[in-house]
Order: C-alpha cells, then sequence, then structure tokens
C-alpha cells in the first residue's frame, strides 16, 4: 500500500464519519468546521472524499503482495 491508499483511505474515514454524524444526528460535521455546505473549503473537502472513494476502487482490483 503506498502513500496515495494511504491518504486516500484516511479521506474515506472522514468522509465515513461525516455521513455517520449526519445520519445519526443530523450534524455535518465537516460544514460545521468549515462554514456550512456551501464554503469553499469544505466543497474542497467533499470533492477529494469523492475522488478517494473513486481511487479506493482500484483497491478490488489490485492483486494481493506477500
Amino acid at each position: 500500500m503506498n502513500w496515495i491508499d494511504r491518504i486516500a483511505l484516511l479521506l474515506i474515514v472522514v468522509g465515513g464519519v461525516n455521513w455517520g454524524s449526519v445520519g445519526l444526528f443530523q450534524y455535518d460535521l465537516v460544514g460545521a468546521l468549515f462554514g456550512g455546505m456551501s464554503g469553499i473549503v469544505s466543497r474542497i473537502i467533499f470533492t477529494l472524499v469523492g475522488v478517494a472513494a473513486l481511487w479506493c476502487v482500484s483497491l478490488f482490483f489490485r492483486s494481493r503482495e506477500a
């Protein structure tokens, strides 16, 4: 696993925690920390999480190395 994979997985965890807080508590943690859902920093983070999710799809198709 290279450094890009690790960063992508970290962003996926951030996105998962955010969606969990939205689902359970109706609280957007990223939006609250970075200026609401329409804030530029929030939109950048949401975009990075989406790109990371697409990157992590490639993990399903890679061969495992011992």
